[in-house]
């Protein structure tokens, strides 16, 4: 059974065709959009249909498709059915179709009704197509103008040499096989080909300068691991960076933090491996400590290491502290930027961190305690009236903090705000003062992650109609 929640839909295959029978049940418009899907593919077309248009009648004359029969009942489709691999019901009737659909599915065999999802088995997907390279997208049937949009947008981005290129991958894939049977050592050489000028050379057909770069990589000795840090962003996947979703893509092991919603990991590569070190107040899946020998040792044993952070590394991300340990390991590493917390839930809560009229600065601050509970802050700086501030991991010391703040300066009706979930589904906004945010957030249950802002900026908060 699917975990709770799971949106099952339709499951993605591709499937072969070539020499197989089809049964098309249908002779118009909607059968003829079918039909040269079917015959692209090189399936054997039956048809049944009591009237055929033009460009049916075309194919038929021509020898590309069989009119097996024409008035639509069961005794043509008992005879013909059986032995089909597919089966699409493709008349302007949808009960008819309905009918077709039912027979098919008590032979088990797949079918479609069309644009007819709920007695359907299958349905055929919008495809993009350069060569052997076919890309579907698939909305379940329900929205195929949604489906076309997207089709035209991957045909605007997809070069069209593709098909070369992944042709010449598979003629030479042997060839790097037999050298380098490690499977993890053949991503490795077939990504950097991909990532340089091998692939500029077989896009446009020069296979004699792919072959070069191509020896290059297999004459080479296997590539040392290194260490990414990435910023994964406030939450919402669309705001990661291109270079952060390329690194997801190639990494071979992830380390990856509490924070992080499940929608983002759903990005990495499907085969890498996931390791949850994620800390949460008082509770770490793994110390500091072990995650740095963590990164080191994968990262020695030549793998490519993610370390995926919620936000921005440098910013209250321990990224810092990280690579130290990574200096010092003699391990090399690269830091990927993310939209930090403050940036992206301000902006999606409507508050502009600096306002010409009331904040010419922005400190970010954290609200951690230390050991003893103490709150060691730069309550001086914080308390200037001339700017936003913004307080990271500050819900389990709310209280302290805002009085603290207070205590120093602020008036208790300075305003206040809490970002909750911010940039991600369920984001919830509160805003307040010093003097009731602590009491606000109790009443409304507010819990981590949330980010709480505080000066004049929230005053001028806008929510879009």
């Amino acid at each position: 059974m699917p975990a709770s929640g799971v949106e099952t839909g339709w499951f993605p295959i591709s499937l072969r065709l070539e020499g197989a029978r089809v049964l098309l049940v249908g002779g118009g418009e909607v059968a003829v959009n079918k039909g040269r899907l079917l015959l692209d593919h090189g399936a054997h077309i039956e048809i049944v249909a009591e009237t055929l248009n033009t460009v049916v009648q075309e194919w038929v004359d021509a020898g590309l498709v069989r009119h097996v029969g024409g008035r639509v009942d069961s005794t043509i489709l008992q005879t013909v059915m059986p032995g089909c691999r597919l089966v699409y019901a493709a008349t302007d009737d949808r009960s008819v179709n309905r009918t077709v659909a039912a027979l098919a599915d008590t032979l088990n065999i797949p079918v479609c009704a069309v644009d007819d999802p709920e007695p359907s088995t299958f349905i055929t997907p919008a495809q993009v197509r350069r060569g052997a390279v076919r890309v579907a997208i698939s909305t379940a049937g329900g929205a195929p103008v949604l489906a076309r949009r997207l089709r035209e947008q991957i045909e605007s981005w997809m070069p069209h040499g593709t098909g070369q290129l992944a042709a010449y991958m598979q003629s030479r894939r042997a060839r790097v096989s037999a050298q380098y049977p490690e499977v993890q050592d053949r991503k490795r050489i077939w990504e950097d080909f991909l990532d340089g000028a091998g692939a500029e050379a077989a896009l446009a057909g020069d296979e004699v300068r792919a072959d070069a770069v191509l020896d290059v990589l297999l004459s080479a000795q296997r590539a040392a691991g290194e260490v990414w840090l990435v910023g994964a962003g406030p939450g919402d996947p669309d705001l990661l960076t291109l270079k952060a979703l390329h690194f997801m893509q190639n990494a071979d092991v992830v380390l990856y933090d509490n924070l992080l919603p499940k929608v983002l990991l759903e990005r990495v590569r499907r085969d890498a491996e996931l390791i949850f070190v994620g800390k949460q107040r008082n509770r770490h899946a793994m110390p500091q400590s072990e995650i740095n020998n963590e990164m080191v040792r994968h990262a020695k044993a030549g793998q490519r290491v993610l370390r995926l952070k919620g936000g921005d590394p440098f910013i209250f991300g321990r990224g810092g502290e990280e690579i130290e340990s990574l200096v010092d390991a003699g391990v090399s590493f690269r830091v990927v930027p993310g939209i930090t917390a403050a940036s992206g839930c301000a902006s999606y809560a409507g508050i502009p961190l600096t306002h010409r009229d009331c904040a010419q600065a922005c400190l970010f601050v954290t609200g951690h305690a230390r050991a003893d509970g103490v709150l060691d802050l730069p309550w001086d700086d914080m308390a200037d009236r001339r700017q936003t501030v913004v307080i990271y991991m500050g819900i389990s010391t709310l209280p302290a903090l805002m009085a603290g703040l207070i205590k120093n300066g602020l008036p208790s009706d300075w305003p206040a705000a809490i970002v909750e979930r911010g940039t991600q589904p369920g984001q919830r906004v509160l805003t307040g003062t010093l003097g009731t945010m602590a009491a606000q957030a109790a009443e409304a249950q507010v819990s981590s992650p949330a980010l709480v802002i505080v000066g004049e900026v929230v005053r001028h908060r806008v929510v879009s109609p």
